[in-house]
């Protein structure tokens, strides 16, 4: 996963402790249909999700990270979910924790692809067929499916209905 020059600086200045992040989680809806990654650190299925650059809005973030790790033009609709995460210790040592701001967003071009090298695939899923994803990712959509029309979506280990 790229980690970004910010972050690095710091890193060099507080090495492997704590460090508080901000983050988006970009959900983005197609129709009946949801943009999901497979990433490449741990070959998870997730929506988009990234750190906010120092003095970038959110949506902006969310708009971007699409864009760069799925190649697929999009646009922020609504925040629908705002939570923090649990801490993560990576493989190096280093210790974050990530406030993170949930966007649902509007497809608007671009197929799927992994751009950025960050995922291992991009692709269009149905709302009634995700693949295997965590409770906290699973949670994500769910927050992005809420309002939308009859949305009704069904996951290997959980089923959601709205």
């Amino acid at each position: 996963m790229t980690t970004p020059d910010f972050v690095l600086a710091l890193r060099e200045k507080i090495g492997n402790a704590p460090l508080w992040l901000s983050g988006v989680t970009a959900v983005v809806i197609r129709g009946e249909d949801v943009l999901l990654v497979r990433r490449a650190d741990n070959g998870q299925w997730t929506p988009v999700t990234g750190i906010i650059d120092p003095g970038e809005e959110p949506a902006v973030a969310a708009v971007r990270e699409v864009e760069e790790e799925a190649d697929v033009i999009s646009s922020a609709e609504r925040l629908v979910l705002v939570a923090v995460t649990p801490p993560t210790q990576y493989d190096n040592g280093d210790l974050s924790q990530y406030l993170d701001l949930v966007f649902r967003m509007r497809w608007e071009a671009g197929d799927p692809s992994p751009a950025d090298g960050e995922n291992t695939e991009a692709a269009w899923f149905s709302l009634n067929a995700l693949p295997v994803m965590s409770d906290e990712m699973l949670a994500r959509v769910q927050a992005a499916v809420d309002n939308l029309p009859e949305a009704q979506f069904h996951a290997v280990n959980r089923v959601f209905t709205a």
